[in-house]
């Protein structure tokens, strides 16, 4: 098995290491935070300019045709520096749809994507089903009338069209919404890492057959795709956060003094941070044994996906929180990264099931 990345793909990493430190700081992420913006628009049009956001799209719909192995790349660096664009929402769960289906209308909705001049939604997850996906009580009536809620829509505030996953004559199917149809309504706020999130409310909204994406065992196939390669995605970005919170927290050690000495010398510290160490080696080794067996789209790629899930899911957050009390007072200042990364980590672990639901998945 090669381990080692291509000369592209280790140049996409220093093209996306070169913004996080020239373009994307701490502070100027913190700027966005604190406006009344979700992300920074600027940011969005260079995601655009550099091609980023045309990576995973397949060259017959404009794209550059790079797969999960280019992405999760490009979530590692993401976490490090704890970008906080739509682009999972965008380009990973959407766009995956769009992308994999044969919709009459997906290539000019890929080219408003990769462009940065639309933002699409996937509107899967809904109050009561928990993380079963694939169940819903959203529904298409016999009249083609929409009814029903989804939560937690990512970046639902900013999407123009909601793909929406519903009923209809007894069969899973994906919809195409617009987000100012009559009979849309929306709340949306903000997370725990600072992401944008809506609840949308659907009181018979008229479909056309024309909108309807997929239906049958093709939507389910197309949902479950999606939401495997953003649960990649998002555990790539924990890794990205583990080795942060390790490197910044031995850092930090080093130039802390107490008893005339950096307590990186006291023993007891050091433990903590060889566990830190071992685990963020770990999530990698997961990473890289889940990246390849999605982008070879063998018959185990989900389950090395929830292995990954699951060891992030709870050793993430272990890791970020003995970055935040090795830290002391600091670890939990908003002025420093430490505290935002285990923000970020728990909310990672609850994304498209925690670390409970991807060990059972891994098991069966």
């Amino acid at each position: 098995m090669n381990l080692s990345y291509t000369e592209e793909q280790v140049m996409l990493r220093e093209q996306i290491q070169k913004f996080c430190e020239t373009e994307y700081d701490f502070y100027k992420r913190e700027d966005v935070v604190k406006s009344d913006k979700d992300f920074d628009e600027n940011a969005w049009s260079l995601f655009a300019e550099q091609g980023w956001l045309s990576m995973p799209f397949s060259e017959e719909s404009g794209g550059f045709g790079f797969g999960p192995i280019e992405l999760s790349v490009l979530f590692e660096e993401f976490g490090k520096s704890l970008v906080i664009e739509p682009y999972l929402a965008n380009v990973v769960l959407a766009g995956t749809v769009l992308d994999k289906s044969n919709f009459s209308k997906k290539v000019e909705l890929i080219e408003a994507i990769c462009s940065g001049s639309m933002h699409v939604s996937l509107a899967f997850a809904e109050p009561a089903n928990s993380y079963d996906y694939f169940k819903s009580n959203t529904n298409i009536s016999d009249d083609n009338k929409l009814n029903g809620t989804k939560s937690l829509v990512l970046n639902g505030k900013n999407a123009s069209k909601l793909i929406v996953s519903c009923i209809k004559n007894d069969s899973l199917s994906l919809v195409l919404v617009d987000q100012d149809a009559n009979g849309v309504s929306f709340n949306s706020f903000r997370t725990v890492d600072e992401q944008t999130c809506a609840e949308f409310i659907f009181e018979n909204v008229s479909v056309e057959d024309s909108d309807i994406i997929a239906s049958g065992d093709e939507a389910k196939k197309l949902l479950e795709e999606a939401i495997n390669l953003a649960t990649l995605c998002v555990s790539a970005e924990a890794v990205g956060c583990m080795t942060s919170c390790y490197l910044k927290t031995v850092q930090y050690t080093k130039e802390r003094e107490q008893f005339d000495q950096p307590i990186s010398n006291f023993q007891v510290l050091q433990h903590r941070m060889v566990d830190m160490f071992i685990d963020s080696e770990l999530a990698k080794s997961l990473l890289y044994k889940a990246m390849l067996e999605v982008d070879s789209n063998s018959d185990e790629k989900f389950k090395h996906v929830s292995a990954l899930k699951a060891h992030v899911g709870k050793f993430g957050k272990l890791s970020a929180q003995n970055a935040v009390q090795l830290h002391g007072g600091m670890g939990v200042s908003e002025e420093m990264m430490i505290g935002h990364y285990l923000k970020k980590m728990v909310a990672i672990d609850a994304m498209f099931g925690n670390a409970d639901h991807h060990l059972k998945a891994f098991s069966k």
